[in-house]
């Protein structure tokens, strides 16, 4: 009888204490905030959505030395997602350079709100994304603006600088993304 008690009151004297710890941390970051964000505030996503001819114009050629670099993806996509991390990679690598990287999200509308809004603010990607209804596309659609993309899967990877294009359908490497990059500043087109 006396270990049963014994149990019970160390049951109730070890769940006073994290009761106690979770009053204290609430306390805690009520009152000063500033120490309790020790993470980068996570940019809020905005909901970006463009028409199929939007894109087109998106994807057109601009007269400046500026490298787009367009990937298409969805957050279903395991090969999409297994890329990602070499994007982010290569935006910090040439951050404040003449290159522009943006996704299009070709999720479904449905998860636009839920899992693209929760994909781009894990990722940190929240003003790269633009969202585009993939039942809007048609065969004109890829005939106008692509060369080998017929939009048969995903991911793919469109890359311009002024009238030079690049076309990568599949799962980019960091070697390949390199290369690719690399490439359009080798030549200075």
């Amino acid at each position: 009888m006396k270990k049963f008690l014994l149990s019970l009151f160390a049951i109730a004297v070890l769940g006073s204490c994290t009761k106690k710890e979770t009053v204290a941390e609430t306390e805690f970051s009520d009152t000063d905030s500033s120490i309790v964000a020790d993470t980068p505030p996570v940019s809020a996503f905005k909901s970006i959505e463009y028409s199929p001819e939007q894109v087109t114009e998106f994807l057109s050629a601009k007269e400046n030395d500026t490298l787009y670099v367009t990937n298409f993806f969805a957050t279903w996509c395991g090969p999409c997602i297994r890329e990602i991390p070499h994007f982010k990679e290569k935006m910090e690598e040439l951050k404040g350079q003449p290159v522009k990287f943006t996704f299009i999200s070709l999720d479904q509308k449905s998860d636009w709100d839920t899992k693209v809004k929760d994909f781009a603010e894990e990722k940190e990607l929240s003003e790269n994304i633009i969202l585009l209804d993939g039942t809007l596309l048609n065969e004109d659609f890829f005939a106008k603006n692509f060369e080998s993309w017929d939009g048969s899967g995903i991911p793919f990877t469109f890359m311009r600088k002024k009238n030079r294009t690049d076309e990568y359908m599949s799962m980019m490497t960091k070697e390949q993304l390199d290369e690719k990059i690399n490439s359009f500043s080798k030549n200075g087109k």
